[in-house]
């Protein structure tokens, strides 16, 4: 491991770090993407993302950035359903959609629960809805949120990494029973769940971040996950700032991605998926950047196993 901080990243020391907000209306969602993903039934279809704008997430997370788009006070009861109706309508017709708040669908603060009802009317329509949690917010309320939709609930689970000194290091506040437990209790009511996973998380050379993401990747899929996404771990928080200044973290190089999802496929154990958002921040070559990128992208979409991108472009440390 790189070295260890003397002293305990908590929630004070990460906030004092931030930089402001951007300025976001409650009235809109901040966000909107539509892209194809590969689906459990084994084929690429379109997919549209709703960035719900909400009050920020409780948890604080180390690596988190989410927070720069988010409210400081809850939204007042059917600001949801509204920011979901404003955002149906842009999008071409779809089958699949992703509710994603900046944090924990299932946290009151966020999302009212007496808008469950309007959200899931809205919803109609969606062969699948995923939203995403907090492993410790996995409770009965998402049965309730389940029960009033047509189409099948997805949850997504931050795992983020299975090391036992950098998970606790992370300020997540869970640990990995919580994270077994929450997915084995969606299994126990049939409702699908995904893991998210950080590829080189602070503290960790480039070449323990590929063994701990394989690690996670093992772990997630063991507990009953159907999906894995990778994440590249980026600075750009504040936090990871310091900790980059101060030799505690790197971001991963597009090929250490690239092993993790080799291997994840490799599995045939579930999906897996690069996330690519800013994906060019972890290539330093030109020459095979673009080439990497395509080839992460056809993996995603058909999950299979493609040749090598051949270049000489030096390894990061």
């Amino acid at each position: 491991m790189v070295k260890k901080v003397p002293f305990e990243l908590d929630t004070p020391w990460i906030r004092a770090r931030r930089s402001g907000k951007n300025s976001i209306s409650p009235e809109k969602p901040y966000a909107l993407l539509s892209e194809k993903e590969y689906t459990a039934a084994g084929s690429a279809e379109d997919t549209a993302t709703i960035f719900l704008t909400n009050k920020e997430c409780p948890f604080t997370c180390l690596m988190c950035d989410l927070w720069k788009n988010t409210l400081d006070a809850r939204v007042p009861p059917g600001a949801i359903p509204k920011q979901i109706e404003w955002a149906l309508n842009q999008f071409p017709e779809v089958r699949h959609v992703k509710l994603y708040n900046s944090g924990n669908f299932f946290d009151t603060q966020a999302i009212p629960r007496e808008d469950y009802a309007s959200i899931a009317r809205l919803l109609k329509n969606f062969e699948t809805v995923i939203v995403e949690s907090h492993p410790n917010l996995i409770n009965r309320e998402v049965l309730k949120f389940r029960d009033m939709l047509q189409g099948e609930l997805q949850v997504a689970l931050g795992l983020e990494t299975v090391h036992p000194d950098v998970l606790p290091a992370l300020n997540k506040r869970m640990d990995l029973d919580d994270f077994m437990q929450s997915v084995q209790f969606l299994k126990d009511h049939d409702i699908p769940s995904r893991a998210f996973i950080l590829l080189r998380p602070p503290f960790l050379t480039e070449e323990e971040g590929i063994i701990w993401a394989k690690r996670s990747v093992d772990f997630a899929f063991e507990c009953g996950v159907e999906c894995c996404v990778v994440i590249p771990t980026r600075a750009g928080n504040g936090a990871l700032d310091w900790l980059e200044e101060h030799s505690y973290f790197s971001p991963p190089d597009i090929r250490s991605l690239e092993k993790v999802i080799d291997y994840g496929i490799s599995l045939h154990s579930g999906r897996i998926f690069a996330d690519l958002w800013d994906l060019e921040l972890f290539s330093s070559c030109d020459t095979c950047f673009k080439e990497r990128k395509e080839r992460l992208q056809e993996m995603n979409l058909t999950q299979n196993v493609l040749p090598q991108v051949e270049c000489t472009c030096p390894v990061r440390d």
